[in-house]
């Protein structure tokens, strides 16, 4: 992402709906996860640190991220947490080490080589250790938005499915989520194509009472995602071993 989108990101993804409601839910797979005392986490593409804390809760957390100006916002964020330069695939400064859950939240996107770093994940993987990731679904949604944060590509079910499976996982759980904001979606991305905006409609943070909304129906997933998979939405969320 450019620069300034790190910083926009840092501005909102405390109070942002989506970032909120993602955390939410993500919070939930955890919990279900049971992980043990202590477990060594993995965070790659850790951006501006939003997750850091969060992910302090189930474990000990060590984070890579490529760029320099979200790894000082991270560091000020979650002094406590161990915050690396590298990148995926090939650039993991990482040499020996494992972790018993390594996280991939709306990063895969980003790389050109995916199968290439969910390969270099799985390598970190310790034994009977999950790669939790979450990725934007639906090619036909590809726009402004996407085009602004640098996505190469979005998911297909069958695409992630896939693809997990050739880098040698086991898929242990694959569902969609985001599901009540899918038909708002396509309208507003319809509009943007349509009307040619260059800056994604929805990008900042809305109203209160509309954040606390919008925040509210998405988080309200983290009560189903752990227990069943969702047939449709804005994003796709899978556990691997």
């Amino acid at each position: 992402m450019e620069p300034s989108a790190y910083l926009d990101m840092a501005a909102v993804e405390e109070r942002h709906w989506w970032f909120t409601g993602r955390r939410r839910i993500l919070m939930g797979m955890m919990e279900r996860m049971q992980l043990g005392p202590g477990s060594a986490i993995l965070e790659l593409g850790s951006g501006t640190g939003g997750n850091l804390a969060m992910l302090s809760h189930f474990g000990t957390v060590t984070a890579v991220e490529m760029d320099a100006g979200a790894r000082e916002i991270s560091l000020t964020r979650c002094p406590g947490v161990d915050v690396r330069a590298g990148m995926l695939p090939d650039g993991l400064p990482l040499a020996g080490e494992s972790f018993e859950l390594i996280c991939l939240f709306d990063v895969l996107e980003h790389v050109d080589d995916d199968m290439g770093a969910l390969r270099a994940a799985k390598a970190h993987l310790a034994p009977g250790g999950a790669i939790l990731l979450t990725v934007p679904a639906h090619q036909s949604l590809f726009g402004p938005h996407d085009v602004e944060l640098h996505h190469k590509r979005r998911y297909a079910y069958a695409e992630l499915r896939d693809k997990l499976l050739a880098a040698g996982f086991m898929v242990e759980k694959l569902s969609y989520m985001n599901v009540a904001l899918l038909p708002v979606a396509w309208v507003l991305r319809w509009l943007d194509k349509v009307l040619g905006r260059d800056r994604p409609t929805g990008s900042g943070l809305p109203s209160s009472p509309v954040n606390q909304a919008l925040a509210a129906i998405f988080g309200a997933e983290a009560a189903l995602l752990p227990r069943l998979n969702l047939p449709f939405g804005l994003s796709l969320l899978a556990v691997a071993r």
